[in-house]
């Protein structure tokens, strides 16, 4: 009865840290990183569409995006859509490509990203908190039902606590990589 709850808590779990992984994707550092604008939207003949959806997007350098769009009529929306973006990004299309030179981050900024990833992982944390929560409350309610006995709920609530702790060093790790990333100069 136990290890279902328990075995769904854990995927639980892992889905809110792969979550957070992805999110930090999208956090600018000092280098070009094509998860920074997967997710740009660009009206494609009226439709909101992402980007990674209408373009090939490769960084062969280290401060240098560059974005090969599928249908060339759509140069000029794919590159408004990136300029207008909140990330101060500047393209500059020479009819086939589109050059994304990524400027190097201000001291300010930097410490803008850290505090941004910094709520993120909290976030990441919290929602891990919160499946333990639902899943002690589930195994709780089953013990005052008289379907699990009590040493069994309290081997559970270990065993939650544990892998607690396991996916929040994983936040924890995973944060302090992308701050150590953001802050490199």
């Amino acid at each position: 009865m136990i290890d279902p709850i328990v075995r769904d808590a854990d995927q639980k779990m892992a889905k809110s840290v792969d979550h957070f992984a992805g999110q930090l994707a999208t956090i600018r550092t000092g280098r070009a990183n094509p998860a920074l604008i997967d997710r740009v939207i660009v009206p494609y003949y009226g439709t909101p569409t992402p980007l990674n959806q209408l373009a090939q997007i490769s960084a062969p350098e280290p401060r240098l995006l560059v974005v090969q769009v599928y249908d060339k009529s759509q140069i000029g929306a794919v590159e408004k859509a990136l300029r207008s973006g909140d990330m101060g990004l500047n393209p500059a299309n020479d009819g086939q490509v589109i050059r994304v030179p990524i400027p190097p981050l201000t001291e300010e900024r930097r410490k803008e990203y850290v505090r941004l990833v910094r709520q993120k992982a909290e976030e990441a944390r919290v929602a891990i908190r919160n499946v333990r929560r639902d899943e002690l409350h589930r195994i709780d309610s089953m013990t005052k039902a008289g379907e699990v006995a009590e040493d069994d709920s309290k081997r559970a609530h270990a065993r939650l606590q544990k892998l607690v702790d396991g996916q929040i060093e994983r936040v924890d790790a995973l944060a302090n990589r992308k701050e150590h990333e953001v802050l490199e100069v």
